[in-house]
């Protein structure tokens, strides 16, 4: 299936994006995400980990067909959810770094207690 970017959809479809200099590693991490079974999470940690998962899935893969694997896309692919987990867990009121309880629901040390 094609559509506009890299994607997978659970159970088993993988979306292929428009061309890219690293589409086929792409690709290999999207199958990554198929291979690891894993697709649920509930705190934004686990789902840092299920991306870590199926980048070293997609690694094994790219030196399995000979795919180059460039680590500092991969790097540059996991900071944006780095990135974004970072800004996801800030405290709106005071600033301070919040940490997400199993519920998914975030806790400023500050402000909640």
């Amino acid at each position: 299936m094609s559509g506009r970017k890299f994607s997978f959809r659970p159970p088993n479809t993988v979306v292929i994006g428009p061309s890219e200099i690293h589409d086929s590693l792409l690709l290999l991490h999207e199958i990554g995400h198929f291979l690891v079974g894993k697709y649920d999470y509930t705190t934004e940690v686990g789902r840092l980990r299920i991306e870590v998962a199926a980048w070293e899935e997609a690694k094994k893969l790219a030196d399995r067909y000979g795919v180059d694997h460039d680590e500092d896309v991969v790097q540059g692919e996991l900071d944006s959810y780095r990135d974004w987990l970072h800004q996801k867990s800030r405290c709106p009121k005071c600033g301070l770094t919040r940490f997400q309880t199993p519920d998914g629901i975030f806790h400023c040390p500050k402000c909640d207690f």
